[in-house]
């Protein structure tokens, strides 16, 4: 089923997108639980029941809001309309395995099994993987961080599997290498993994929804990120070789 021709009368290729764009944006400005149907079909200038022509209901419209925050325009694979209200548990299983594909930076996860030469180039890899996949979904980040306090399954998901799970990762590789050495001492390993991942999350997502923003270019803010990271815990060269 394509898009009607009553939804978009001058430019119906873009449709798709569009709905996307602006129920993200909405469910980001109001939370999954104020939002409504109404409030999407207002942001785009239509009726309510026009947004009903491509979606079932509010859940099947936050359902593809979370599928398609971060997809390139114009779709590649554009989903079959009207989508319908996914099944029980759809929604969350869809999450979780974007979560578990994308959650832990290579270079950290296999940092156990390693014993790197180079700390501070390996500690410059994990910060600047973190960063570019937070970057790359960045709308879908923001929206569900918005929106997990109003459904509590995906607060779950979200603030304890996700989150909790990088940063015991993170900590644990941060207490690994101070212990030999290689790395600066902290007072908490886990305090300093906390540090790096909301600095990151923060320069790489949050900012652009800053009420007042700092007009910075992303490679600035990246690179920016990755030199304070590693300035502030990679030993210097003479204390590195002496380790």
């Amino acid at each position: 089923m394509k898009w009607s021709a009553s939804m978009a009368r001058r430019s119906p290729e873009d449709r798709p997108e569009k709905l996307v764009a602006a129920a993200t944006r909405v469910f980001i400005e109001q939370g999954y639980r104020r939002t409504q149907v109404a409030d999407v079909a207002a942001a785009l200038g239509v009726a309510k029941g026009t947004i009903y022509l491509a979606v079932e209901s509010k859940e099947a419209l936050f359902d593809l809001a979370l599928r398609y925050a971060d997809a390139p325009t114009p779709f590649a694979n554009p989903p079959k309309l009207p989508v319908p209200t996914p099944r029980a548990g759809a929604t969350l299983r869809f999450v979780r395995e974007k979560l578990a594909s994308n959650r832990v930076p290579p270079t950290l996860a296999a940092a156990a099994r390693r014993r790197p030469r180079d700390v501070a180039a390996e500690l410059e890899q994990i910060v600047c993987e973190l960063y570019d996949v937070l970057a790359a979904n960045r709308w879908g980040i923001k929206l569900i961080d918005r929106c997990a306090p109003d459904y509590p399954e995906l607060a779950s998901l979200w603030f304890v599997g996700a989150r909790g799970g990088l940063m015991d990762l993170l900590s644990d590789y941060l207490a690994d290498r101070i212990r030999g050495r290689r790395l600066r001492p902290v007072p908490d390993a886990r305090v300093a993994a906390r540090l790096i991942i909301e600095t990151t999350v923060y320069w790489a997502v949050h900012r652009h929804w800053d009420a007042h923003p700092q007009t910075v270019d992303e490679g600035v803010a990246r690179a920016s990120v990755v030199r304070f990271v590693v300035g502030a815990l990679a030993p210097e060269k003479a204390k590195e070789k002496a380790a």
